[in-house]
């Protein structure tokens, strides 16, 4: 086991290598003035100075593997360069708006995967009865339904009609409070902050601006876990070890238990993980159509105005989340399948 999660590890910087490289060659392609700005830590460095001087100052004229180089160096320093839509280093605008992002898809996480997963291997123990037809109907039309749409529907009802459930994170006069001196941010996420605090008001007010981007992202997931459980399940059904099971007199319990459940959820587990990254990725529409500060909307927000350092280091942020999460997955698969980590 040890030997296999050092070999995972040692694979990581060829991995990290390649997306450092892959963005730099694309921001390469860009104009001067876009490359200057992936270089820059903030405005001032090129106020009042020609093209040439930053040029020459940033050495953006030295031969590619030198720039790249000097890049990663950068990197490493946590300077991605200034995001003009933000007004602040694109470090800072990724360490302000990332715990909104990972505050939705916490609150997201549990309902799609209990929820998919249980109703995955009732619809499958279940195969063709009623509650089989109908979740399977229902995950059909939920997966088939684009974001924005489904996104938009909830906000006219949720908001629109019943008036519940605003767009945004918080309300003007919670955004006031969490701003003062004598409120904590422990984590920068506002529902565990304010329970710390022992706000709340401020905890009601933020879990109510969080149903509809959550119940979104939900629905849309669970659909796709449901789905994925219930072919796994079928699959192993079928197979000639629980049919002897069954023939030695086991109850039906048992044998999902004990025989069907562990091996059903081997394809599971890294359908988990994609769908982890899915909704990190998947956020960008639902928080923009619900006008929720994550880094959804500031991705969306600085595609729109042609904001390059932030784009590339959002997509770089991703990146390296993508790769440590499949490094977790890859060991979690280990352990369910021992056979992994023989090959």
């Amino acid at each position: 086991m040890l030997a296999y999660i050092v070999r995972r590890l040692l694979f990581l910087p060829v991995v990290l290598f390649g997306i450092t490289a892959l963005l730099f060659a694309l921001i390469s392609t860009l104009g001067p003035w876009t490359r200057v700005a992936t270089f820059i830590p903030s405005p001032d460095a090129e106020r009042h100075v020609d093209l040439e001087a930053i040029i020459r100052k940033y050495h953006l004229d030295d031969p590619p593997l030198k720039m790249y180089l000097r890049w990663v160096k950068n990197l490493f320093r946590g300077n991605l360069g200034w995001s003009q839509s933000s007004h602040m280093t694109v470090s800072e605008a990724i360490a302000r708006r990332f715990p909104a992002t990972l505050e939705l898809t916490l609150f997201a996480v549990g309902p799609v995967i209990i929820g998919g997963i249980f109703l995955g291997v009732i619809a499958a123990v279940r195969h063709n009865k009623p509650l089989d037809h109908i979740t399977r109907i229902l995950a059909i039309i939920l997966w088939s339904m684009p974001d924005f749409v489904l996104g938009l529907a909830v906000l006219m009802v949720g908001f629109g009609v019943l008036g519940w459930f605003p767009p945004g994170r918080l309300s003007a006069w919670a955004q006031l409070a969490v701003l003062k001196e004598s409120f904590v941010a422990y984590t920068g996420m506002h529902t565990i902050d304010a329970l710390l605090n022992r706000r709340f008001d401020l905890f009601w007010d933020a879990l109510r601006h969080l149903v509809a981007p959550v119940f979104t992202l939900a629905c849309l997931w669970w659909a796709f876990m449901l789905r994925v459980t219930r072919s796994s399940m079928l699959e192993v059904l079928n197979q000639d070890y629980v049919q002897t099971a069954r023939a030695k007199g086991l109850t039906e319990r048992m044998v999902i238990q004990k025989h069907v459940l562990r091996n059903a959820l081997i394809p599971v587990t890294t359908v988990a993980s994609n769908m982890l990254l899915g909704l990190l990725g998947g956020v960008v529409i639902v928080e923009t159509v619900f006008n929720y500060p994550g880094l959804g909307l500031l991705t969306a927000t600085a595609a729109t105005r042609l904001d390059v350092p932030c784009v590339v280091g959002v997509a770089l942020f991703y990146a390296v989340i993508l790769v440590v999460v499949n490094l977790v997955v890859d060991v979690l698969y280990s352990l369910i399948d021992p056979r992994v980590r023989l090959e």
